[in-house]
C-alpha cells in the first residue's frame, strides 16, 4: 500500500515538475515578449513625440503663411486701386496731350496763314 502511494506521489511529483518546467519556459517566453512590447512602446512614444513636434511646427508655419497671405492680399488690393487711379491719370494726361497737339496744330496753321498774309502784303 505504501509502495503504491509512493508510486502515485512520485508520478504526481513528476507531472508537477513537468508542469513547473512548462510554466517556467512559458514565463521566460512571456518575459521576452513583454520586453519586446516594452521596447515597441518606447519606440512608439518617441515617434509620437516627434510627430507631435512636427504637428506643432506645421501648425505654426500654417499660421505664419496665412498671415503672410492676408498681408499679400491687402497689398495686392492696394496696388490694384493705385493702378486704377494711375490709369485714370494717364488717360486724362493723354486727353490733355491730344488737346494740346490739336491746339498747337491750329496755332501753327494760324501762324502760317498770318505769315502768308504778311508776305502777300
Amino acid at each position: 500500500e505504501v509502495a503504491r502511494k509512493l508510486a502515485m506521489v512520485e508520478a504526481d511529483l513528476e507531472r508537477a515538475e513537468e508542469r513547473a518546467e512548462t510554466g517556467e519556459s512559458k514565463i521566460v517566453e512571456l518575459e521576452e515578449e513583454l520586453r519586446v512590447v516594452g521596447n515597441n512602446l518606447k519606440s512608439l512614444e518617441v515617434s509620437e513625440e516627434k510627430a507631435s513636434k512636427k504637428e506643432e511646427s506645421f501648425s505654426e508655419q500654417l499660421r505664419s503663411l496665412n498671415a503672410k497671405c492676408k498681408e499679400a492680399e491687402a497689398r495686392a488690393e492696394f496696388a490694384e486701386r493705385s493702378v486704377q487711379k494711375l490709369q485714370k491719370e494717364v488717360d486724362r494726361l493723354e486727353d490733355d496731350l491730344l488737346g494740346a497737339k490739336e491746339k498747337n496744330k491750329k496755332m501753327e496753321e494760324e501762324m502760317e496763314a498770318a505769315f502768308q498774309d504778311i508776305q502777300n502784303i
